[in-house]
């Protein structure tokens, strides 16, 4: 017996993409081997550490989680979608590059939609909020002062506060 196949169309990155898949289908895997949108992460597949966030509708999800049929129809941003409409680096990935916020990086495209989609929320954050923002993503390698020094910049970068910047200095 075959398994049933749906259609799932979805916005992402500005584009509209679908994708005939099993209902069963994670959305990390719908978006790394059906839409061969690789800079999502698969860490834990538990939903613990984070690296497979992206945004659905602008609110953060962990993609490990959620079956993509869910999804259908709706805006998904992942990392690839995080830049500037010209291709250079976004702001929060312009943070990470600023703030040497990364070593590995596997992580490190979790962190990018999570704050991304925090800095909507909260555009001039301290240092205490930017650590309790990002405190459902996990880094192996950083220690996270970089990290939330990355948030400090990112928010810098996107209002202009040099108050933001010279806390976010590391």
């Amino acid at each position: 017996m075959s398994e049933q196949l749906y259609e799932v169309t979805l916005l992402v990155n500005g584009v509209h993409r679908s994708a005939t898949v099993p209902a069963r289908r994670l959305l990390s895997d719908f978006l790394r081997h059906d839409l061969e949108l690789t800079g999502t992460h698969v860490g834990c597949e538990h939903g613990v550490c984070g690296a497979c966030t992206v945004l659905v509708g602008g609110r953060p999800i962990r993609s490990c989680l959620q079956f993509a049929v869910t999804v259908d129809g709706e805006e998904v941003t992942t990392v690839e979608g995080c830049t500037r409409p010209d291709g250079e680096l976004g702001p929060v990935q312009q943070a990470f590059r600023d703030c040497h916020g990364l070593q590995c990086g596997f992580c490190t495209p979790g962190f990018v939609t999570t704050i991304t989609a925090y800095l909507h929320e909260n555009p001039e954050p301290t240092a205490d909020e930017a650590r309790e923002a990002i405190a459902g993503n996990l880094c192996r390698c950083t220690g996270y002062q970089n990290i939330v020094a990355s948030v400090l910049r990112a928010a810098q970068l996107r209002t202009g506060s040099t108050e933001a910047a010279a806390e976010a200095a590391p």
